[in-house]
């Protein structure tokens, strides 16, 4: 296996996702690459930005450290496979993007076995096939080097500032106490965007 992690590290990836699939071994390896490129640097520096909300995320928070709690993974939903990482202490920053792993006779016939199974309309052989094509894509993903499984972009941007504590103001319309940047103004009001929404939706 060209993953550089060791199998009870895996495990342990695995028991706090929930299962093994490709997306998650995706995660994996971004999280490997990314250590690579920023051996040194102390988790609370380190700062994800991904852009998606799949599997591999998981793998990352564990692997990584950045999680939503601290402030270092960030999300925009962009529905890409990438991920940027950011080192604050010298302002480094890469964006991985997965590459194509799969002939285009594979990523289509996988597609379609994957939409079946959302719908319930996959045959037992279909399950089958389903079932043999996500282990074969993990063990490609796991095992292909990483200059073959992601393109790597140096970025010049700066990263993403530490999250700030913030005033909490009272929603008028529900009383619950709401983070002040995430508060909306509607005729003199303070309001949380839940309210926002269902008093705007009805004017």
């Amino acid at each position: 296996m060209n993953c550089s992690y060791s199998a009870s590290t895996i495990d342990q990836v695995v028991s706090f996702h929930g299962h093994r699939c490709p997306g998650l071994a995706i995660g994996i390896r971004a999280a490997e690459l990314t250590t690579r490129e920023f051996p040194d640097t102390p988790g609370a520096s380190l700062v994800c930005i991904t852009e998606t909300d799949m599997c591999g995320v998981d793998a990352i928070q564990f692997l990584t450290g950045c999680t939503f709690g601290k402030g270092n993974l960030i999300h925009r939903d962009y529905g890409k496979m990438a991920f940027s990482f950011f080192d604050r202490t010298n302002d480094r920053g890469i964006r991985l993007v997965l590459m194509d792993y799969q002939t285009e006779d594979e990523r289509q016939e996988m597609t379609r076995l994957m939409a079946d199974s959302l719908t319930g309309e996959l045959s037992s052989t279909d399950q089958l096939r389903l079932s043999e094509m996500r282990q074969r894509s993990e063990e490609q993903i796991m095992n292909l080097p990483l200059s073959e499984l992601f393109s790597v972009e140096h970025l010049e941007q700066s990263p993403p500032r530490p999250a700030r504590i913030l005033q909490s103001l009272t929603c008028a319309a529900c009383s619950e106490t709401t983070m002040e940047s995430r508060t909306r103004r509607l005729g003199g009001q303070t309001l949380c965007i839940p309210c926002f929404r269902k008093i705007e939706q009805k004017q």
